[in-house]
């Protein structure tokens, strides 16, 4: 664990957000983009969660953009949380 977060890869990420609610928008060149509304702020959230081909963990830096404020909101100990609730598969 770097910084307090679990290396997680993009896959495993998603499959998380899945279960947490987060449904697919798109698909780009980025990765994909997922949505869910937040009712405390009364609009939809939007993440990217990019995939690599090696399946390597996502960088602890993207990690932490992708669980802040500007994107799900999530942060670390709602990931941990989820991850407790759910597992990594």
């Amino acid at each position: 664990m770097s910084g307090g977060l679990p290396a997680i890869t993009g896959k495993q990420l998603v499959r998380i957000l899945k279960k947490d609610g987060w449904k697919k928008k798109s698909l780009s060149k980025h990765g994909e983009s997922y949505v869910k509304y937040d009712k405390t702020i009364n609009k939809l959230r939007v993440t990217t969660v990019q995939f690599n081909k090696r399946n390597e963990p996502i960088p602890n830096i993207t990690l932490h953009l992708i669980l802040g404020p500007d994107q799900t909101n999530i942060g670390r100990n709602g990931l941990l949380k989820l991850i407790e609730e759910y597992g990594i598969k």
